[in-house]
């Protein structure tokens, strides 16, 4: 298991994907079943579990033949349907999206300054670019994600949302390089597409879908893919290098959830109800 398939993230990233399926909790062992296959050992299912407990995301509760399991808290669905919006954006529509801008602008009491920290982190985690101290950007698009989100979080109060657009004095497509590390974003598109694409070849080459390969690779994918569109906020094309990695590693993304998803939730349906 490489370093980015953490067993916390495996385990959110099975939640998302096959957890909401089932109309109850899912048992504790069948979370070890369906984690091993992606290299999640029971001992480290467990504790990740504990952790996610101790967050306020998983809900310790019994499945109806009595065994233990968890199920989402209201607070971590909400967390997937917004992941649902980002995870699978219609990327060929942000092409050509200029729906102008969404300014976050916090100021934080020096009394709780360590506010501070935590509104830069969620900022940066909705995608929000750093235009100034204090002054954040992302496309307008975000706009609704980011208002509930630092509702949830009770950061609101320190925050005032704005849109516009971008006036100068630098050309916007040069500015962006400013509010954002494109060339980290790139490399981290890359090395999905490094990881992801030779799977995507080989499941292109072989006519037959095996349920349990499907469900690890999609689980993989799914978990590599779901970081990246909140790390890249979706900017236009045209404020964009010609050669963005972004479009190919959403595209190598699309086509692996296309022809592994219905197989690997498969898979998992036959191994959840326990």
């Amino acid at each position: 298991m490489s370093e980015q398939h953490t067993p916390r993230s495996l385990i959110v990233t099975f939640y998302g994907a096959h957890g909401r399926a089932t109309p109850g909790p899912v048992a504790v062992a069948e979370l070890v079943r369906l984690l091993a296959p992606v290299g999640v050992d029971a001992p480290s299912v467990r504790s990740s579990v504990s952790r996610l407990k101790r967050r306020g995301l998983l809900l310790p509760a019994r499945t109806v033949t009595g065994a233990a399991g968890y199920a989402l808290s209201p607070d971590a669905r909400q967390l997937l349907e917004d992941g649902d919006r980002r995870i699978y954006w219609p990327w060929a529509e942000r092409r050509a999206d200029d729906g102008g801008w969404v300014l976050a602008v916090f100021s934080v009491p020096e009394a709780e300054r360590n506010k501070r920290h935590v509104l830069r982190s969620r900022l940066a985690g909705l995608g929000f670019g750093s235009a100034a101290p204090g002054v954040w950007i992302a496309p307008a698009h975000l706009h609704d994600e980011a208002r509930h989100t630092l509702r949830r979080l009770h950061l609101a109060s320190y925050v005032d949302l704005f849109r516009g657009e971008h006036l100068g004095f630098a050309p916007t497509s040069e500015a962006v390089g400013r509010w954002w590390d494109l060339a980290s974003l790139a490399k981290q598109h890359e090395a999905f597409l490094d990881r992801h694409e030779p799977v995507l070849r080989a499941w292109q080459s072989r006519p037959d879908t095996p349920p349990e390969q499907a469900y690890r690779d999609h689980l993989l994918a799914l978990d590599s893919w779901r970081h990246l569109p909140y790390a890249d906020p979706g900017l236009p094309a045209r404020l964009l290098p010609g050669d963005w990695p972004g479009w190919r590693s959403a595209e190598v993304f699309r086509a692996l959830d296309e022809r592994l998803r219905e197989a690997g939730r498969g898979f998992a349906a036959g191994a959840v109800p326990g």
